[in-house]
């Protein structure tokens, strides 16, 4: 089903917040070192002490001093940079949490979810409406078959195991008898044995069949309600009986007359068979015919079990059972379906309370983060002020060295940086106070959320059961298993 709002806010919790990672080596200290040469200081500084320069009276830095003190300068501002961007860094993290944008999106679950729920929970009634009705008129006709034929009995119905036992029984019969007279009827084949089988096939088939379609159709018709019937079922039975000795005559006689008989032995069965049709010279036809009449009789019976006698009976209850276990199964595969949606909306909304507490920590530590940083950048403008001093002081010993004349008085003076302060903008950034009361108040909706999700789910299975009480089942009593 939908859920997309929840579904939206899920994804998004999916997704990282941010793609940076944490460092505290922001501000590298400066290389006193490698500085000093670069800007060849106690060369100069002997130099200029040489020429006495700066002079004794000079008042301010000279040429070297203020480039000593514009490369301090420079790298105050570039770090001054990388803080900035620090700060857009962290102002792009914390509007990536969008506490506001996720309280938003959970109100829109809260306020869907429940109905998107109920919505396939009335699908699912529709449905087994449809399927209820079916059942109960497969009911109501078992209930009018079985006052109109006089039963009180519940129809007979095999197991999938009895009725795969009988059928086999069946092909047993038949795959036996095809042996069994091939093996009698190859006295008078010239092929032998496969000859005979051959030759019996028909026999078998015809023989066996013959039962199984009296047994099925008209023999059942006997304990028919109607009289009519009845006695339609009483001729079926004289008609089976009749064929039933007929065939299996044909067959012993057809195994004699095909020893001695090259041709026309079909026309001297039937004249046997008007004339004489006891007369059976050998004892093996005598066997043959038993033996088949007795394959027959068990291919009767297994017939007459292969359903319910009462002709009708069964096919009413196929139908009955049929409906019942479309309604059962549906209505057992929706209430696993909406257990399956409560089950996922519910693992959702628990990864959801977890990624506001998540969020709430990880704002803390951004916003820790960006304290520590101001706190490297005002150490890192104090370390450039020792930096600028040692520098200096490197210049004005070489210069103070190689001087004839005093140096001048600002020599003994320490350089003193001016200080930038920066700005951290936070009108936009949550208070942590009202944060955790708005954090708790949407984990409780949340939670909240879950109890109402629980309750229609429970809801949804009792008005499932209710189709039962609205359309009541018959007292049509058990299946009996045959």
């Amino acid at each position: 089903m939908g859920f997309e709002a929840l579904n939206r806010l899920w994804e998004g919790v999916r997704e990282s917040s941010h793609d940076f990672r944490a460092s505290t080596d922001i501000f590298p200290s400066l290389d006193i070192d490698k500085t000093s040469s670069t800007l060849d200081l106690r060369a100069k500084g002997a130099e200029n002490g040489k020429l006495n320069r700066p002079a004794p009276n000079a008042a301010s830095p000279d040429e070297v001093e203020q480039r000593i003190v514009s490369r301090i300068e420079e790298e105050k501002a570039a770090s001054y940079q990388v803080l900035e961007d620090q700060f857009q860094t962290f102002e792009g993290r914390l509007r990536n949490l969008d506490f506001e944008g996720q309280f938003g999106l959970i109100r829109q679950a809260n306020a869907s979810s429940v109905s998107d729920f109920k919505a396939e929970v009335a699908s699912g009634v529709d449905e087994l409406h449809g399927l209820r009705r079916d059942l109960k008129a497969a009911e109501d006709e078992m209930s009018s078959f079985k006052a109109k034929h006089n039963l009180d009995r519940a129809a007979k119905v095999s197991t999938a195991a009895a009725q795969a036992f009988k059928i086999a029984l069946i092909v047993f019969l038949v795959l036996f008898e095809m042996i069994m007279n091939g093996s009698f009827l190859a006295k008078g084949s010239e092929q032998g044995i496969v000859g005979g089988v051959t030759e019996a096939i028909a026999f078998a088939v015809l023989n066996i069949g013959s039962a199984l379609l009296f047994s099925i159709y008209c023999v059942r018709f006997l304990v028919h309600r109607s009289l009519f019937f009845k006695l339609l079922g009483f001729c079926g039975l004289v008609a089976y009986i009749c064929i039933a000795l007929g065939i299996n005559l044909a067959l012993a006689h057809y195994r004699e007359v095909s020893s001695t008989v090259l041709s026309g032995a079909g026309a001297e069965v039937i004249s046997r068979l008007r004339n004489a049709p006891l007369e059976l010279a050998e004892l093996n036809s005598w066997m043959l015919f038993a033996v088949g009449l007795l394959f027959s009789i068990l291919a009767f019976i297994d017939g007459c079990y292969l359903t319910d006698p009462y002709p009708g009976f069964a096919g009413v209850r196929k139908r009955l059972d049929s409906a019942r276990a479309n309604y059962i199964d549906r209505k057992l595969e929706l209430i696993d379906n909406l257990r399956d949606i409560r089950d996922d909306h519910n693992a959702k909304i628990e990864e959801i309370v977890r990624d506001l507490s998540g969020r709430r920590q990880e704002c803390a530590a951004i916003i820790a983060h960006r304290t520590r940083t101001v706190g490297l950048f005002a150490e890192h403008q104090s370390n450039l002020e020792r930096a600028a001093n040692a520098l200096l002081t490197i210049y004005r010993d070489a210069n103070r060295a190689a001087r004839s004349e005093p140096e001048p008085g600002y020599f003994s003076q320490p350089y003193k940086l001016e200080r930038l302060t920066p700005v951290v903008r936070t009108s936009e950034e949550w208070d942590d106070a009202v944060l955790s009361g708005r954090i708790q108040a949407a984990q409780a909706e949340l939670s909240e959320q879950i109890r109402r999700i629980g309750a229609e789910f429970e809801a949804a299975v009792e008005n499932y059961h209710k189709l039962d009480n609205i359309f009541p089942e018959a007292g049509l009593g058990a299946i009996q298993q045959a």
